[in-house]
């Protein structure tokens, strides 16, 4: 992950890593690597879900499992749930692996729909 020059002023930023510093392109965070508060490898950001109305991100698309890239486990992990980590250029979940393994997920074939609100609270209460 680069970070402009400018430096990234994480006294300013909220969880989701937002706030005064500077922005970043969607596709810096594509491949970023995630992993809990205990260091523990969670997976690989795929992709980012942004709000048209409103501008913003929803929800990051983390990639868990798999080998190579083949049967990977896709999840929709809400935007907010997570923090940038510049000094270790990754994301951070709080959420516990064997807890990951059980969370609702999807495959690449398979994408739930992101406006039904039925999913949006599951996944919500799920990492809140």
């Amino acid at each position: 992950m680069t970070i402009q020059s400018t430096g990234y002023n994480t006294a300013n930023t909220n969880r989701a890593g937002m706030g005064t510093g500077p922005v970043l392109a969607s596709s810096t965070l594509n491949g970023e690597n995630v992993r809990n508060a205990s260091g523990e490898d969670l997976g690989e950001i795929k992709d980012l879900m942004i709000d048209t109305a409103s501008g913003t991100i929803q929800y990051a698309v983390l990639s868990f499992g798999g080998w190579l890239g083949m049967g990977d486990k896709l999840f929709a992990v809400p935007w907010n749930s997570m923090r940038l980590d510049t000094e270790n250029h990754c994301l951070v979940l709080d959420v516990l692996k064997d807890r990951l393994k059980d969370a609702p997920g999807f495959d690449k074939d398979h994408w739930p729909d992101f406006a039904d609100t039925t999913f949006t609270n599951r996944i919500s209460s799920y990492y809140h």
